[in-house]
């Protein structure tokens, strides 16, 4: 049976740390050791289908049988990895559905001429030379007012993909790292962002102090990357660009194109900035995309099936291809509905019954009380928070985790060495935050290879925002730039406190009433 003594949880914002005396250190890494060698052998000598198409799947699941096994080991019930797994389950209800309805919104805005439309006037503003900067700047913005890089991706990312890998020929690696880069740049800065209000949360901050401490090494970072994107621009050959009048013409000629179509969009978005949930944004996307395409595109829906309402539930669904006579534009008017988000949804799934196992024996907390044993300097407490949030990020499958149990285990050492909270937030979201879409089964990386339809391994280089913002707020401790201290008289009441609190509780044989009062009395 399990035992209390061993087993410990801190509940946070409906988040629970789980702690386990009885595993060491060792028997933790070992599901994480055994998951890591057996996706490399996949990725790096069995293309990617050692086991089938589900590869990364059963992998996942074997990790959590192994993470399972060593649970039983140290006296974890199973009552409670069941739990903890259903738990992690019930975490991604709703980016499950917000992928279904991503694979609808997809499917919806082609045959409505929506997308065709986006392509259609981008190709007639955006030239190769800017694509890149631009496509960075515009789901920047679009993110920031949203809040929400995966609604940005559901949106714009999309039509920015069909602009700059079917008609401008740019790889589909470096286009999707410009939008990610973008996308993630917003949601990281957005008052409206959750990941933005959770790191303050945890830290101890409030929120408009966090954004604007996060903008010292968040600003720099972007315009490094916008830098290093207006390079590759000119310095890229693409294919198409110079085909852009029949590209065009094709388009209109196979679609009915017109303004009133960037209605459908455009409601999406005013939706989102109205602070209406996702899912019924999303919905209502699909639905006016289906209205739209009756009233519009009566003959693409009568050219991909005798019943046009078949046609329609066709692409929101399943799969949809239109033909034209340019081969560019028939991988562009492809889609996949909701059919196509299965891959991507079983290994969101499967990620989250490993992170719900690893959580329930103790694992997670186990790997983090460990980096925090080796930040004996300011710059090493740094580097341990970067390190455990990316960790979490690889082992827990989940961003929120890889920011709530590194807020929570670090934040008493940040005080104790006389750090500013927003210290502690903003290593959260520059390691935390943007990393998660890094990693191939974390849900964020799995939302944003199926919604943009590129795998993680292409975008990661290219994801330059993204990988460089852990290494920018090292930098910037490792030479104690803008490392914000916390008042004196703070630091002071903060270590009479602990010791006043403490002082009881080593003195418990011996302690009255009167004491008791006194720590109540300093407490309030």
């Amino acid at each position: 049976m399990q035992d209390d003594k061993n087993i410990s949880e801190i509940k946070i914002e409906e988040q629970r740390i789980i702690e386990n005396v009885e595993l060491n250190i060792w028997e933790a890494l070992i599901p994480v050791i055994i998951l890591m060698s057996l996706l490399a052998y996949n990725i790096f000598f069995a293309d990617g289908v050692a086991m089938g198409e589900y590869s990364n799947q059963f992998i996942l699941l074997i990790g959590g049988a192994v993470a399972a096994i060593v649970g039983f080991y140290n006296k974890v019930t199973f009552k409670l990895m069941i739990l903890e797994v259903w738990e992690n389950l019930k975490s991604v209800f709703v980016p499950i559905m917000i992928l279904f309805l991503v694979g609808a919104l997809a499917g919806t805005w082609l045959v409505s001429g929506v997308i065709p439309a986006m392509v259609y006037y981008g190709l007639q503003v955006l030239s190769p030379e800017i694509f890149l900067p631009a496509s960075v700047v515009i789901a920047a913005l679009i993110s920031i007012a949203t809040g929400s890089s995966w609604t940005t991706s559901a949106t714009v990312g999309i039509a920015l993909i069909g602009i700059g890998t079917d008609a401008l020929g740019i790889s589909g690696g470096i286009v999707a790292g410009a939008i990610i880069s973008g996308a993630y740049f917003g949601d990281k800065m957005s008052p409206m962002s959750d990941t933005t209000n959770l790191a303050p949360a945890m830290a101890g901050t409030d929120l408009f102090t966090h954004i604007r401490y996060m903008t010292i090494t968040t600003v720099p970072t972007i315009i490094i990357t916008l830098i290093v994107f207006t390079i590759i621009s000119f310095n890229i050959e693409t294919s198409g660009s110079s085909d852009v009048s029949n590209l065009l013409s094709t388009i209109n000629t196979t679609f009915n194109i017109n303004l009133w179509l960037f209605l459908v969009p455009g409601a999406v978005i005013a939706l989102i900035l109205m602070k209406t949930k996702p899912i019924k944004a999303l919905t209502i996307g699909v639905l006016l995309a289906a209205v739209f395409a009756f009233i519009f595109q009566p003959e693409v829906l009568g050219n991909l099936s005798s019943s046009r309402i078949g046609a329609l539930g066709r692409s929101i669904f399943t799969d949809t291809q239109i033909t034209t006579d340019n081969e560019s534009l028939n991988n562009l008017f492809s889609a996949g509905g909701m059919k196509g988000m299965l891959w991507t949804i079983f290994l969101i799934m499967c990620a989250m019954v490993f992170g719900g196992v690893m959580d329930a024996i103790g694992a997670l907390a186990r790997v983090t009380r460990a980096l925090l044993s080796f930040a004996t300097t300011v710059f090493g407490l740094f580097a341990s928070t970067v390190i455990s949030c990316l960790g979490l990020n690889v082992i827990a499958s989940d961003q929120y985790l890889a920011i709530v149990i590194p807020g929570k285990m670090f934040k008493n050492a940040f005080e104790d060495r006389g750090l500013a909270p927003e210290n502690l937030s903003r290593t959260l979201e520059d390691s935390g935050t943007v990393t998660s879409v890094l990693i191939p089964w974390n849900t964020c990386g799995a939302y944003q290879s199926g919604v943009l339809g590129v795998g993680v391994g292409e975008y990661f280089v290219y994801a330059v925002f993204n990988w460089l913002s852990p290494f920018t707020t090292l930098f910037y401790a490792a030479l104690n730039i803008k490392i914000r201290q916390l008042k004196a008289k703070l630091v002071a009441a903060h270590s009479f406190l602990s010791i006043a609190l403490l002082w009881p509780l080593s003195n418990k044989k011996r302690m009255s009433k009167k004491p008791v009062s006194f720590v109540i009395t300093i407490t309030l």
